[in-house]
């Protein structure tokens, strides 16, 4: 169960409310004057309508619950909703127990097949207005229906296209870090060649101060003989 918005409500409602429209339109053609029958056909008749109300009522109930447990700017938006289905539900019933109940079925029946084409049309028009009503429903929930799977591929997608993003980042960064090890790698190395060149050259300069220091001690050592003799 889910709200794609403050305006929608639940697939689950939906599926109770157009469920219950169907229902809703069934009874009330059962109720018209043209199908008002007698013997088994109306004992038969009785027991479907009997069924179908207390499917609509369970209906009923289940959009109630569903509505309350919905976001509180959902339910307020579906509670109105389902005491208009109370409502309808109640005239039905009205309708039915006045077509079934056996005492008064006759009585009943006159007057409605008495009633002539005045009745006949309001109830044709009733029966429309209801028709319409819930194919209206139907088409807007399926609207919305549609409306919220592209949404969700459209999100999907753009899910995809982000990690896939990211992945690359990943990469990069990873092989940055790799060039990174690389040269510090490559300066350590450099270092020591370097320490090791300036020892080299220090030693080196050593090496040549005693050379120079011997030679010149033989020198004077030379001057120093021949002066002498």
């Amino acid at each position: 169960m889910y709200d794609l918005d403050s305006g929608t409500m639940s697939d689950v409602f939906e599926g109770y409310e157009r469920h219950y429209c169907e229902l809703s339109v069934n009874l009330s053609n059962k109720c018209t004057p043209t199908t008002i029958v007698d013997g088994e056909q109306r004992k038969q008749r009785n027991a479907e309508i009997k069924a179908a109300l207390d499917e609509a009522d369970d209906l009923i109930r289940k959009m109630d619950l569903e509505a309350r447990s919905l976001q509180p700017r959902v339910k307020t938006m579906l509670l109105p909703k389902v005491r208009e289905y109370k409502t309808d539900l109640n005239n039905l019933k009205s309708q039915v127990k006045r077509i079934t109940t056996p005492e008064i079925s006759h009585s009943a029946r006159e007057e409605l097949l008495g009633s002539g084409e005045a009745d006949t049309l309001t109830a044709s028009n009733d029966q429309r207005g209801r028709l319409l009503m819930t194919t209206e429903r139907i088409n807007q929930s399926s609207d919305r229906i549609k409306a919220s799977r592209r949404t969700v591929l459209e999100t999907e997608e753009l899910g995809v296209t982000i990690l896939q993003d990211l992945h690359q980042q990943r990469q990069s960064l990873l092989h940055a870090s790799n060039n990174l090890h690389a040269v510090d790698e490559n300066i350590t190395n450099s270092k020591k060649v370097l320490v090791a060149m300036t020892r080299r050259m220090s030693r080196n300069k050593w090496i040549m101060g005693s050379i120079i220091g011997v030679l010149v001690l033989a020198i004077l050592l030379i001057l120093y003989l021949k002066i002498s003799h």
